[in-house]
């Protein structure tokens, strides 16, 4: 059904196409991983090939339908009013879901899409003004000089941690936290980081859901997925959420993670929101098994410098008074350089396994 199938206002690197053989043709020229992306893409198979990202499980190939592809394309366009010739920057790797659905888009949508480097800063030789472009925190971070070049950008991938939400707030650009993972094909959710009159206000607001999706939540509290055109069947998440209205929710954390601590639950996202303030590297909370308690409340700091002191740390903890006495670590570990996943993600479960040794 794809085979040939593009958008006939579809440019790539500025280039414009006659058939679908010129666009593989021309793709060689970019990258392996963008030439593979659109023989799969304009092959006979009524799928695409995808590899999840690790960071809730074990990284995997799952097929995704092409015709589920496009209807979430759709829905992203019309969402954020992409249309027809906009311009729009691929700066993440098309290995993975996010960096594949802006080469669906374009293609689908009839944009004219460039493709750069999937580096930590991509806008740095970049002199273009772009309508759309997606990118992850630490890309977001990297290009807070520059990012006024692109009127509308989707962050996915990693919390937008504090310190960046205060930095995008009087920016031009519209920027949105993103909802989804690779079973959902990218987001179906998004929340507006800022133009708000505080930064505060942002932790307060809710995802709002794409067109042709519905929410509930199963026993648990979490998210559960009705997307009938981009998925054959209900997503039950690990995601807990409190559901707002039908079309908005506000996420408080994943279930998986939960630490069951002498009887009290905690969540760790939620304690990370509050850490935030006093600690300006990357860390996590997690729980380790304990004989007395089940499990105990741990903090895990990146210490790359070599500079931060565990008494310091627990000190500013002790004085933060938004945390409860459940939520206050009992063990504080520094990491010389977290694990990260393939996707630049922290990879939790293997930096705890070796502590847990």
């Amino acid at each position: 059904m794809y085979n040939n199938q593009f958008h006939k206002s579809f440019q790539l690197q500025g280039k414009s196409f006659k058939n679908s053989q010129e666009i593989i043709n021309f793709s060689k020229e970019i990258s392996v991983e963008v030439f593979t992306l659109l023989e799969q893409w304009f092959s006979d198979n009524s799928f695409v090939e995808v590899k999840t990202s690790g960071s809730t499980g074990i990284p995997k190939i799952i097929q995704l339908e092409k015709e589920f592809m496009v209807n979430s394309a759709k829905a992203t366009g019309e969402y954020f009013s992409l249309f027809e010739n906009t311009s729009a920057l691929l700066c993440m790797s098309p290995n993975y879901i996010a960096g594949k659905m802006m080469l669906v888009r374009a293609l689908t949508l009839g944009w004219s899409l460039d493709i750069v480097e999937p580096t930590s800063n991509p806008l740095k030789n970049c002199e273009k003004q772009y309508d759309f472009s997606a990118m992850v925190p630490i890309q977001l971070s990297n290009s807070i000089n520059e990012i006024h070049q692109i009127k509308k950008l989707i962050v996915g991938g990693g919390v937008v941690s504090k310190e960046l939400l205060s930095l995008i707030q009087n920016i031009e650009t519209e920027v949105f936290a993103t909802f989804g993972m690779t079973e959902t094909i990218t987001h179906i959710a998004v929340k507006k980081l800022n133009n708000m009159s505080h930064a505060k206000l942002v932790s307060a607001s809710h995802y709002y859901i794409l067109p042709n999706i519905s929410i509930s939540t199963d026993n648990r509290g979490c998210l559960v997925i009705n997307a009938p055109k981009i998925a054959k069947e209900q997503i039950v998440t690990n995601d807990l959420v409190d559901i707002i209205s039908e079309k908005e929710f506000k996420w408080l954390g994943r279930f998986d993670t939960i630490i069951n601590s002498g009887g009290i639950k905690l969540i760790p996202e939620q304690i990370e929101e509050k850490l935030e303030k006093i600690i300006d590297t990357r860390f996590f909370v997690a729980g380790l098994p304990d004989a007395i308690l089940g499990e105990k409340l741990i903090l895990v700091i990146e210490n790359v410098q070599n500079s931060i002191s565990k008494e310091a740390i627990f000190t500013r903890i002790c004085n933060l008074q938004t945390l409860s006495k459940f939520e206050i670590p009992k063990e504080i570990y520094l990491v010389n350089e977290f694990i990260e996943t393939a996707t630049g993600k922290i990879n939790r479960k293997e930096i705890i396994n070796i502590l847990d040794k």
